[in-house]
Formats: structure tokens, C-alpha cells, sequence
């Protein structure tokens, strides 16, 4: 291992985000009672510019309100992009009104890391402000070419930054790519053309210690394709994705879910590797197959996001 380290962020369960419209407070319900690890109140893309502002106070009523960590819930507001008026109301607004009831604020379309470092510094002067004691989380949306570009920079610019997002849409917007279906496959192209963006983003943060999501697909009545693209990115090391309509949740969940077997094996493996090194062996075998200091890395990612799961 490399002398330098990078903190890892705090952990979190995010098998499933659930996207919810600020501008329909009919859903809040609904999403209080989902399955979903988390939810996300958002104040952008699906809401209309005519309404901006009531979808602002549905938020700040609903966070005041409703306990969603108390029903399990990690809580994120995404606020409107940086090239937008009305950004600083967003995180003004939801941070002096609510800011003890945030976990984390989602920033759309994040190009490079002095975006970043703008909500950051707003964040600490109105924590500071208010004696806010909850100290924020700030989540980042990779889904302009800019973005991907500045990836790297991005992922070590704030101590706030936990994960970033692959917001394919956009992205593909930004990339001019031709598309069929949101998050899904073209047909014409020889293979998965996300493939590249989410394995660059998987290893920025694997490399400074931060989630790593995936984003929307598009046909909620296309459960397959959904589980298929979900289980490409769990293949590479993503470890949860967007669902924007309830019935992709629990799809989700199973998918980013390590199975039994898989949680039984892994804990064998530390328990033999203690074993050895007690020992004072640095490898053992299991089912015959070698296993050594790389094995209980594997397995304890494993054992962890399991761990995560049943303390929920």
C-alpha cells in the first residue's frame, strides 16, 4: 500500500436511492415507507422552473416534519446546478430552515472542484451561523464531459465529499452519445457504453476513499434491464443506484445485497486467516483454494455492507 492514505467517508448503506420530486409532496409518503436506503428530495431536473420555489418549501416542511431517520433513511436534497439562480436559495433556504434533518446535499452537473468548494464554504458559514451541530455531506453528480474530466480533483476537494453519482443522462447529453433508453444499452455499439465512465468513476473513489453510485434507468417497466444494469455495475464495484420509480428499489436492494452464501464464506475466510496468523502464517487455504491478505480485504467488504444492512 501506498504510504499516502485518503479517510475513507463516513459509511453509509445506499443499495437504493430513491429520486423524489420536491415539487410532489404526495410521494413524501410513500418514499417514508419504501425500502430505500435513501431518498433524495429534488429540487432540479424534475421540477419545473414554475415550481422552483413551492417545491423549496415542500422540502424544508417535509425534512422539519417527517422523521426519515427515524424510518431508516438517509436523507439528500439535490439542489438546482451552479449555473442557475436559484442554487444559493436552495442551499440557503434548506440549511438555515432545516439543516439539523440534511445528511447530505446532491450537486448536479459538479465540473470541477471549485464548484465543490463553493457549497462547501456556504455550508460552513451557515452551519456556523445557525450552530448547526450536524455537519453535512456533500454528494457529487459526474454527468457532464467536464466533470469526467475533472474527476479526480473533483473526489479530493471538499472533507464533506462522500460519493459520487454517474448521472448518465446528462452525460450523455454532454457527450453527444446516442441513446435508446436511459442508463440502458445501444444496440450498436459493440458492448456496454457506460462502461468507461462508471469503471473511471468507480476508481476515483476507491482511490480517495468515497461511495460510488450509479444513476437513473430510464423504463421502470423494463425490470430485467434495470437488474441487468444494475448487477454490470456491481461487477466493477459499485455499490448502490438511483431507482426514480419505487418498483426498482427492492431490485436494487437484491442486487447490491451480498447473498448468504456469500456473507457465510467471507466470514470463514477472516475466521481461517486468524487462524493462521495466530499461527504466524501470513495465508491459508479454504475449500482448497489459497487465500491470504487480499482474501480478507474481499471479505471484509463483504462482512461490512452486510453488517450495514441489519443494523438499518
Amino acid at each position: 500500500m501506498s504510504h499516502k492514505f485518503y479517510k475513507p467517508a463516513r459509511s453509509r448503506l445506499q443499495r437504493s436511492e430513491l429520486a423524489v420530486p420536491g415539487s410532489s409532496p404526495k410521494m413524501f409518503d410513500k418514499a417514508l415507507s419504501s425500502a430505500a436506503d435513501y431518498v433524495f428530495l429534488d429540487l432540479e431536473d424534475a421540477v419545473s422552473p414554475n415550481d422552483k420555489i413551492t417545491a423549496r418549501a415542500n422540502v424544508v416542511k417535509s425534512l422539519n416534519e417527517m422523521d426519515w431517520r427515524g424510518s431508516g433513511k438517509t436523507i439528500s436534497v439535490r439542489i438546482n446546478s451552479l449555473d442557475t439562480h436559484y442554487m444559493y436559495s436552495d442551499l440557503i433556504e434548506i440549511v438555515e430552515q432545516a439543516g439539523e434533518n440534511v445528511d447530505t446535499i446532491l450537486v448536479p452537473k459538479a465540473g470541477t472542484a471549485s464548484d465543490i468548494y463553493m457549497v462547501d464554504c456556504l455550508l460552513t458559514q451557515i452551519e456556523t451561523n445557525k450552530k448547526i451541530k450536524n455537519k453535512i455531506g456533500i454528494e457529487c453528480l459526474i454527468e457532464t464531459a467536464l466533470g469526467m474530466s475533472n474527476i479526480k480533483e473533483i473526489a479530493t476537494s471538499s472533507e464533506r465529499l462522500e460519493a459520487l453519482h454517474f448521472g448518465v443522462a446528462d452525460y450523455a447529453a454532454s457527450l453527444r452519445a446516442r441513446t435508446t433508453v436511459i442508463g440502458g444499452l445501444n444496440e450498436n455499439y459493440p458492448g456496454d457504453q457506460w462502461h468507461h465512465g462508471l469503471s473511471e468513476l468507480v476508481m476515483t473513489c476507491r482511490a480517495y476513499g468515497i461511495r460510488a453510485i450509479d444513476g437513473p434507468f430510464g423504463d421502470f417497466n423494463d425490470p430485467d434491464a434495470y437488474t441487468a444494469a444494475a448487477k454490470r455495475g456491481a461487477a466493477i464495484g459499485i455499490e448502490g443506484k438511483w431507482a426514480i420509480h419505487p418498483s426498482q428499489i427492492e431490485l436494487a436492494n437484491n442486487v447490491f445485497s451480498p447473498p448468504e452464501a456469500e456473507v457465510t464464506k467471507a466470514k470463514r475466510i477472516l475466521e481461517e486467516l486468524e487462524k493462521a496468523a495466530k499461527e504466524g502464517k501470513g495465508a491459508a487455504q479454504l475449500d482448497g483454494r489459497m487465500i491470504d491478505a487480499a482474501s480478507a480485504r474481499m471479505a471484509e467488504n463483504i462482512v461490512n455492507i452486510d453488517n450495514l444492512i441489519h443494523n438499518k
